[in-house]
């Protein structure tokens, strides 16, 4: 017997359930509708008009939230070179070095520019 034949019949099954539940819930749910129910919420309080402007945020938000991303696939990065110490080569640990090096000199580099500063 195929092992995957479980896992085609419970994909099966979620793929059918959900083919059958939108519809559905879309025919017998309530349709009540309000200015309300559509309105935004947030913490209980009306939610503030747009700028003229459009509102725009910053680049430096955009900037500290890429360097938050790079630094975190850094980590992930080095947890399995990490485990792994004692039974890699010296390639493993030269092309780690490399690699910590580029990430610390792109930092460096953003440092320099004012990127993470907050005026």
């Amino acid at each position: 017997m195929n092992p995957y034949i479980p896992l085609a019949g419970l994909v099966a099954l979620a793929t059918v359930f959900v083919l059958v539940a939108i519809p559905l819930s879309v025919v017998i749910g309530p349709a009540r509708y309000n200015r309300t129910k559509y309105d935004s919420f947030e913490c209980g309080l009306q939610a503030t008009p747009q700028p003229a402007n459009g509102g725009r945020f910053s680049v430096k938000y955009y900037v500290t939230a890429m360097l938050f991303i790079m630094f975190d696939i850094e980590i992930v990065f080095l947890y399995p070179w990490a485990v792994a110490f004692g039974s890699l080569d010296t390639l493993a640990v030269v092309a780690m070095i490399l690699f910590i090096v580029t990430v610390f000199v792109a930092y460096y580099y953003d440092l320099r520019r004012g990127g993470l500063d907050w005026d």
